[in-house]
């Protein structure tokens, strides 16, 4: 797990407020967390939890994997990944048994172009 990179995380959630037009009070409030932390958040005094993360991108209405990059808790390359499974789960059109052999799929074709791949390219192995 990277270090959090918690500077960057409190000027990225800034700006993510202030696109949202929302004041420091208001996501405070939407986020369930009090405006003193939420403050010491942004100027990058804090370090959030993934829960508080999660809280806080549910009240921007943005990936929480978003914020996890940004945190440094989540590489750039599993966002990806995980933002691809979060979609096929909620796909309200497919069911559930549906869902898990798309998933099933997905992950065939990633395994396959993993291997694929000249060893400089290749991912990082994951448990």
């Amino acid at each position: 797990m990277a270090s959090l990179n918690v500077g960057n995380l409190g000027e990225y959630l800034r700006e993510q407020r202030r696109q949202a037009q929302l004041s420091l009070r208001q996501l405070a409030e939407a986020a369930g967390v009090s405006n003193p932390y939420l403050s010491q958040i942004e100027r990058g005094l804090r370090k959030p939890s993934a829960d508080i993360l999660q809280q806080l991108a549910k009240a921007l209405r943005i990936s929480a994997e978003t914020l996890y990059v940004q945190a440094g808790i989540l590489d750039e390359r599993d966002r990806d990944e995980v933002e691809t499974r979060a979609v096929i789960l909620a796909d309200p059109s497919i069911n559930e048994r549906q869902k898990q052999v798309l998933l099933q799929i997905y992950e065939s074709f990633r395994k396959e172009n993993a291997l694929d791949a000249p060893a400089d390219e290749m991912p990082p192995k994951t448990n």
